[in-house]
Parts: C-alpha cells; structure tokens; sequence
C-alpha cells in the first residue's frame, strides 16, 4: 500500500536542532526518498484508523493558518521559503476537510502543541503507518508500522537543566551534517516541538530533533540540551532502511 512518493531535502543541521553539545556548523546538499502515499487533500476521506496518519505539504510559499475552520482570522503565515529543507509539513488532525473546506493541523510553532486550520487548497496530502514513541525514563525510542514493533533501540536525552519536553510531536524535516564524525551523527530529524527552556542554540531557535552521535558511548544516559540521541547505526537504519517519511508522529513520555 505504502510507496515512495516524496524526496526529503538533506541540509544544515546545526541551526535547526536544539543539539547536544556543540556550536559547530554542518551543512548538506545530498537528497534521499522516503514512503508515504499521496492521496487529494481536497475531497480523501480516510477511514479513521490509528495506525495512519494524514500529512500535509504546503504547496504555497507562504501558507495561512486560520485559527477556526470558518473565520477570516489569520493566526500565523508561515513562508516555505524560509525552511533549510524548502519543505513546510503538517499532521492533519481530521479525517476530511470542514465544510469551509479547511483541515485542522499540528503546527510546528511555539508554543508547543500548538494547532490551526488550513486551506485544503493550499496543501497536498499523503498517508503513513508510522510511528515514533520515546520513553525518557527508560532511555529508549521505539519503531511502530501500525500495530507492529519494528525495533527498540537505546537513546541518549535532556539533562536535568536542559530536558527533553515530553509531548506529541512530528519528524518535519531530514537533515545530513556533511561529516559522519560530528557531534549530529549521519543524520537528523528536526521535530515540530521546542525546548522548554531555551529560546535558541546555536544559532537556531531551539528545536527539539532525533539524531545520531560521534560519542555513542554516552546514548543511555541524560546527556543533551534536549535532543534525543540515536548511535549511527540506529538512524542510518532509520532512513536509510525504512525510508522514514516527514509527518511520522513522535510521542515523548516521561
């Protein structure tokens, strides 16, 4: 059911992820695929189904957010262009659009757990079966395809003055750090929440990402500035063997 359909840009790391412990610079120019379905925005009703979720691609440079599915009251506009990967998604919350012909979506915006309705017009939509959960006290990140565990793996998260916010969040963006050896790994994923506690780093503004690690003996232990942090081996796993696309839902416990 599921088939490639989507090229995730690979880029600069550093600025979009609220990191681990360093200010340095990486930036990427390469690209990879990665599976989902595309389906119309405008008129798919998806039977409701836990096991999927619907996302969202502005197809607009800047994309209004309206704060209720019927009003003219614009809460955000939010520009594509500004994006490191060019690419601006959401997790559709309903299963078709309102009778104004709007979708409910998470936003990655401040604060956390933020929402707000766009124009189905304005957005192509496609769909997904998987899905990301983090137990912080456990130190571990599990792999779901619907119902099925596909793999656990240990992690490394927020120190005490520098936690992991718990919460739901989305994979919003790819990224390659141009050396395996740096302090990113092979790769990251940008999040669609935010640090708690700090309002910028590095130079970005305190995204939260999942990403690998040129110190893997410290995975297992509160070690970031609220990253949660995979070996290479895991994230490599991650997009290069099961291809994971934007939009896959990652929940973070305690």
């Amino acid at each position: 059911m599921i088939k490639v359909a989507a090229r995730v840009l690979l880029a600069l790391a550093v600025l979009l992820v609220a990191a681990c412990a360093s200010g340095e610079n990486e930036a990427a120019t390469t690209t990879s695929e990665t599976t989902s379905t595309t389906v119309d925005a405008a008129t798919t009703q998806i039977p409701a189904d836990p096991g999927l979720t619907l996302v969202a691609k502005s197809e607009v440079d800047v994309l209004e957010v309206f704060d209720s599915e019927d009003g003219a009251t614009v809460s955000h506009r939010l520009d594509r262009r500004e994006e490191v990967t060019g690419n601006l998604v959401f997790v559709i919350e309903d299963e078709s659009p309102s009778a104004s012909g709007r979708h409910l979506v998470q936003l990655p915006v401040r604060p956390n757990g933020s929402t707000g309705w766009v124009n189905a017009a304005d957005v192509s939509m496609t769909v997904h079966d998987y899905s990301i959960e983090v137990e912080l006290s456990a130190f571990e990140l599990r792999l779901y395809r619907g119902a099925d565990e596909l793999f656990a793996a240990p992690i490394g998260v927020g120190t005490q003055d520098t936690p992991t916010p718990g919460g739901t969040y989305y994979i919003k963006e790819l990224l390659q750090p141009p050396s395996p050896d740096g302090v990113y790994g092979t790769y990251a994923y940008g999040l669609s929440g935010f640090s708690n506690v700090l309002e910028s780093f590095a130079g970005g503004n305190g995204v939260i990402g999942i990403h690998g690690t040129n110190q893997p003996e410290l995975v297992g232990t509160n070690v970031s500035a609220g990253c949660i942090r995979l070996t290479n081996e895991v994230i490599d796993s991650l997009v290069n063997e099961y291809g994971l696309p934007l939009g896959v839902p990652v929940e973070i416990q305690p």
